[in-house]
């Protein structure tokens, strides 16, 4: 029997989404709660794979277990998870079902803060030079990513990654009313390692007129590197949305 599992966590403590050897991460620690409980060996899989300090506010895995999950499971499997990690929601799916490659739309935020905020110092990247930035042509240098369907200049080095297209559906920014902060919305149906941190990092230097729009362009044209790369720090950044073809969300 294979289940799908909707869940939510608070990257801030782990190593990243996927096992690695002597280090903690999300999917290790789902499996073991998992085996756990079901005292049998379950292994995971993921629909992405968050870096360290990425958080995920909607994500979805699956697992297969023969046998008919234990009466009240899902508050059990929580009460013995760490409270940096919450699973929504277990149920039944057709046995092709896969979290990672079915998944059609995934959509992330990054945060940027102007004011020190000591209650989200791991949910959100302090800027305090917004008086700097060209809110304008941050924006502008997100839509122009929709023109383009490969995207090398935004993805970090040695991946594993056997193509580069993307096919990105919304980028934009969002300042709120009071002028606090904004929020870097963005969608495609996949994203490169490490991409979302890289276009972020290339907005906030857009903003700062360090490099300028047809630079941008030009690195998109000819599928080269930037001349100044930034990687934004990771703890801003959410996974925030996943489809599937086969569920209500999509």
């Amino acid at each position: 029997m294979r289940y799908f599992t909707e869940l939510a966590y608070n990257g801030t403590n782990y190593f990243g989404w996927q096992k690695q050897p002597n280090q903690v991460t999300v999917q290790e620690t789902i499996d073991h709660a998992f085996s756990t409980i079901l005292r049998k060996p379950i292994e995971v899989t993921g629909c992405g794979r968050t870096d360290t300090g990425v958080h995920a506010r909607q994500y979805y895995i699956h697992f297969d277990f023969e046998g008919v999950l234990p009466k009240g499971f899902l508050n059990r499997i929580n009460k013995f998870l760490p409270k940096d990690i919450s699973i929504k929601s277990i149920f039944e799916i057709h046995s092709e079902a896969h979290a990672r490659f079915d998944a059609h739309h995934r959509s992330y935020e990054y945060h940027l803060d102007f004011r020190k905020n000591p209650f989200q110092i791991n949910t959100t990247y302090y800027f305090p030079f917004s008086n700097q930035l060209d809110f304008k042509g941050m924006n502008d240098a997100a839509i122009l990513l929709t023109e383009f369907e490969e995207f090398f200049p935004f993805c970090k080095t040695n991946t594993d990654a056997k193509t580069m297209k993307c096919e990105i559906k919304r980028a934009e920014w969002v300042l709120d009313e009071k002028n606090q902060k904004m929020i870097f919305h963005i969608s495609a149906n996949r994203f490169l390692r490490g991409m979302v941190r890289l276009i972020v990092g290339m907005c906030l230097n857009i903003g700062l007129e360090k490099i300028s729009l047809n630079e941008v362009r030009n690195a998109m044209e000819t599928q080269t590197r930037l001349s100044k790369s930034l990687s934004v720090p990771a703890k801003g950044l959410f996974l925030t949305e996943i489809k599937y073809p086969y569920l209500d969300n999509s």
